[in-house]
């Protein structure tokens, strides 16, 4: 399920992604496509001298407004067909056949009165038919979907393309959910966050850190992975070949938003201590880690973390945060030694910089005696124990002359 912003169409964007999703088509991927049409919309309004109006941030659609939101999405699956349709001998496209479907797939209904607001013809999706949509997708078709629903009474409806893309996306239970934005992604601190359960998001949308166009896509992401959609993802419609990069490599080049996996990282709680010492203790004989009581643990365990796969711990990790200094400690990260090569360690660090980040701090150290070049290997770099805040300098251990490594974040 792929849904491009009324922007990307209106810019110019759209011609290039249409090389994207051909493509894709060849290669066997079936795509329904939405698009959106509100900078169409505001264009005609504005032509026609029409007014505009809104509550709760949603377009109140009368009928004079209802006749341009028909003649904007009109106008712009002309387009879409038009570019989707490219084969010249000297373009990407050359040779290309896709076949677009359309038709009255979704049923929509009134929004109705809200807070005393006639909404009149802004509707929303009451249902989508699946089994129609997968018919044409059998076929080899590509499905285009405008925001505009229709009614059992014959009366036709405008819809918003966020909730339409996600409802028939849960519908067809795809595979994934793909909006085109304005913004590479959620970005926090200029930094781009790849990858995000449905928890985090839902937590980032509450601190209000986020970009107003990420957090009005977000919510949408976070309803379609709690209703069953594996992953949504969040592109840049400037970024030249986003959709495939996304596609086909692991870290891709914006954010996905999945549902909680076998495999997650959660704080820990008094109960897992027994898993922790468990997992430390080998270590711990070997000088890996510094060794640490049972009492010392249940001090300090709402500073740790542990992950679990399928209901089992197999890591843990601590974050000792220095906020003055604008820093914290990244300790006592430890893996199964059977788990050793599945990428938890790397988990474990991802999960400290992510928590690291959201408390507004800028840099990770680690100190180290035999795990120096892990570290390296991720970013951190040497530096000099004057580089650890104060606090922590004062119980700096000189017998086992740890090395400090620093990561800025």
């Amino acid at each position: 399920m792929l849904a491009v912003s009324g922007e990307t169409l209106q810019d110019g964007e759209f011609a290039s992604l249409a090389q994207d999703i051909n493509l894709l088509v060849s290669l066997g991927v079936r795509i329904v496509l939405v698009h959106g049409i509100r900078p169409q919309i505001e264009g005609l309004l504005k032509r026609h001298g029409i007014a505009r109006l809104f509550h709760r941030d949603r377009r109140v659609t009368d009928a004079a407004t209802m006749d341009v939101v028909k003649q904007a999405a009109g106008a712009t699956r002309c387009d879409i067909e038009a570019l989707l349709s490219m084969g010249m001998p000297n373009s990407p496209m050359h040779g290309a056949h896709l076949r677009v479907a359309g038709g009255n797939f979704v049923t929509a209904q009134p929004l109705g009165v809200l807070d005393g607001v006639d909404m009149q013809y802004t509707g929303q999706v009451r249902r989508a038919d699946g089994a129609a949509i997968r018919a044409r997708l059998d076929h080899g078709e590509l499905v285009l979907l405008s925001p505009i629903g229709y009614s059992l009474t014959g009366e036709a409806f405008n819809l918003t393309m966020e909730e339409l893309a996600t409802h028939v996306a849960i519908t067809l239970k795809a595979e994934k959910l793909i909006f085109v934005i304005e913004q590479r992604g959620v970005m926090l601190d200029e930094e781009l966050i790849s990858t995000l359960t449905a928890q985090q998001a839902e937590d980032l949308l509450a601190s209000g850190r986020l970009q107003e166009d990420v957090s009005a896509y977000l919510p949408y992401a976070i309803r379609a992975t709690r209703e069953g959609i594996p992953r949504a993802h969040l592109i840049s419609r400037h970024a030249d070949g986003a959709l495939l990069v996304e596609h086909f490599t692991r870290g891709g080049n914006g954010t996905m938003i999945a549902r909680d996996p076998l495999v997650r990282v959660r704080n820990a709680s008094i109960e897992d201590i027994g898993d922790i010492i468990g997992l430390i203790q080998p270590l711990e004989e070997q000088g890996v880690l510094v060794k640490r009581s049972r009492e010392h643990l249940e001090v300090e365990i709402g500073e740790y973390s542990v992950l679990e796969h399928d209901g089992k711990i197999y890591g843990c990790v601590a974050m000792h945060s220095f906020p003055d200094s604008g820093t914290a400690e990244l300790a006592c990260l430890a893996v199964a030694q059977d788990k050793r090569d599945g990428g938890f360690g790397e988990m474990l660090l991802k999960h400290v910089e992510y928590q690291a980040r959201t408390q507004g701090l800028q840099s990770l150290f680690v100190l180290t005696t035999q795990t120096a070049h892990w570290f390296v290997e991720r970013g951190f770099a040497e530096a000099d124990k004057s580089a650890l805040p104060l606090a922590r300098q004062q119980f700096y251990n000189y017998q086992r002359r740890s090395k400090v490594f620093v990561k800025v974040l």
